[in-house]
């Protein structure tokens, strides 16, 4: 049988092309047994604000002697201090009130040790939740993989009985298409362009946003402002 497979490092509240490759695939695999990677988008996302974007930072520490599942969120605080920050920027939003039990649940309803965690249930909660998305998740640990780099990838896909890789763009400058064919798996690069504009509460309009920004503002019709289910 077809099976659809991408892999990426769960990030922070993601932006919504994160959310439509997730919905392009069968199977989605958190790669989180990689090098945690400072300064990313592990531990950070934007939102918008009446002065322009700001960052929503999680402190995880300085030190990047650690794979990205090992990262341990240094102290709780923080956690409210998000909710307070998204409160404060979207209160006004139409759709505050409709998220706001799942923000307070997720900020205030627990402490969150490890950010791969916190990460990945934001993610799936957010897929299947209020997107409305079937793909199956997993973790790549479960595969014992032996690879580094480009063959880890590869590795992985394989021991995941994938006949389809879709990737993100950025890996085309290291991607070697016919390492694929070999395998029998074929090889697609997301598009990100041409995503329509919707009415943000700060004007002028920012695209590189949490996916929040959207549910914040559009609620159930965050799906019609992504990638039509016929492109995907």
């Amino acid at each position: 049988m077809p099976k659809s497979v991408a892999i990426l490092q769960s990030n922070y509240i993601p932006w919504k092309g994160y959310f439509d490759l997730i919905r392009k695939v069968d199977l989605f695999i958190f790669h989180d047994d990689l090098q945690y990677t400072k300064n990313d988008w592990r531990n950070r996302n934007k939102i918008k604000t009446p002065k322009g974007a700001t960052w929503l930072t999680i402190p995880c520490g300085t030190s990047e002697n650690r794979l990205i599942n090992q990262v341990r969120a240094d102290n709780a605080p923080w956690q409210k201090k998000h909710f307070d920050m998204l409160k404060q920027h979207y209160a006004a939003a139409p759709y505050w009130k409709t998220y706001t039990p799942f923000l307070e649940e997720i900020y205030l309803g627990k402490n969150w040790e490890y950010l791969s965690d916190l990460n990945q249930t934001l993610i799936k909660r957010i897929s299947k939740e209020y997107l409305g998305v079937t793909t199956e998740f997993e973790n790549s640990e479960r595969y014992q993989l032996t690879e580094s780099k480009g063959a880890r990838v590869l590795q992985l896909l394989e021991r995941a009985d994938a006949t389809h890789y879709v990737s993100g763009p950025a890996a085309k400058s290291y991607l070697q298409e016919e390492e694929f064919v070999k395998r029998g798996i074929t090889l697609e690069f997301m598009d990100y362009s041409d995503y329509p504009e919707y009415l943000q509460l700060y004007p002028p309009f920012e695209p590189a946003v949490s996916i929040l920004d959207m549910l914040l503002n559009l609620g159930p019709a965050t799906r019609e402002y992504m990638q039509p289910l016929e492109k995907l």
